[in-house]
Order: structure tokens, then sequence, then C-alpha cells
């Protein structure tokens, strides 16, 4: 459902980051950053970061360990 790296954004959102932490971490732009958590939104059928974390997490698309 969500590629590898939509599923590392959200990953690195899940535990805190920013959309600049995120884009630092991952080599990207910010501008990447949203576009990869907009195709989240769609995919998942929500309108925020936090309902896309909570809706992969509840598909079992992410897990949030610490």
């Amino acid at each position: 459902m969500l590629t590898s790296r939509e599923g590392a954004v959200l990953q690195l959102l899940a535990h805190g980051c920013t959309y600049e932490q995120v884009a630092a971490r991952l080599g990207i732009s910010v501008h990447t950053v949203t576009s990869h958590i907009k195709n989240c939104y769609r995919k998942l059928d929500v309108h925020c970061a936090a309902a896309a974390v909570m809706r992969a997490i509840e598909l079992r698309l992410l897990s949030v360990e610490h």
C-alpha cells in the first residue's frame, strides 16, 4: 500500500521528527517529504499527519517501538 519511502517518512514522523528533520535524515527536500505525506493521506484516507501515522499503525504498516 505505501512505498518504502512513504513508510520511512511516516516512521520518522511517528518518532517525533519535523518535516525538516525527516528531510535531513533521508537526504531529500522538505518539498519531497510533503509530497510523500500527501500521498500517504490519499492512500490512507486521512487529512493530517497524526491521523496518517495512527492509520498506518492500525493497518500494521508501521510499528512504533522505543
